[in-house]
């Protein structure tokens, strides 16, 4: 079983005792503002998002759980190859975290996987998701309007790729300075 080890994360998979930690993330208003379905309303919902993260195929998913201090306090990864997509406890925002969790998904799907290309779609509103991402390197390659409709409310996408030679290409230059 895949586990990443960070200087202050694990990342591993989901475990069906992850529900409660998640539930508490994504019953969040600041934490699903930007997310692909609203505020969950009760365990069930979390329950069903968590049995599509543990019973997504290998082949197609590369996703985990982030853990801090022990806690889980969030998700990144590729729920379905090569879509990247994360989200954190807002408790957590600010520190960092959610760079550190994404620069691990992404150096182990690009290096164990072989995957070529990272794309991101990100509400616009997102601004610090798009700052984190293109920190990483990733580039926008178009936008689209009304392309999610969250609980009655239309939201645009900015798409973003990353190919794994820029990412290494960026990795090289940070260590070698």
């Amino acid at each position: 079983m895949t586990r990443l080890v960070t200087e202050r994360l694990v990342l591993r998979r989901a475990r069906w005792d992850d529900v409660d930690a998640l539930h508490r993330i994504f019953t969040q208003p600041e934490a699903m503002r930007f997310w692909s379905r609203p505020p969950h309303t009760d365990v069930e919902q979390t329950r069903a998002w968590l049995a599509s993260m543990i019973e997504a195929p290998p082949e197609h998913s590369e996703d985990f759980i982030v853990e801090h201090e022990g806690r889980a306090i969030g998700k990144a990864g590729f729920h379905r190859l090569p879509e990247i997509g994360f989200i954190i406890d807002p408790a957590f925002w600010g520190r960092g975290l959610a760079r550190e969790a994404v620069s691990a998904v992404l150096e182990h799907v690009f290096e164990a996987r072989g995957v070529a290309l990272a794309e991101a779609d990100v509400d616009p509103r997102n601004e610090a998701s798009l700052r984190l991402l293109e920190r990483l390197g990733f580039e926008e390659r178009g936008r689209e309007s009304r392309t999610w409709c969250v609980d009655g409310v239309w939201c645009d996408s900015v798409y973003l790729t990353l190919p794994r030679e820029r990412y290494r290409a960026r990795c090289a230059r940070t260590q070698s300075s």
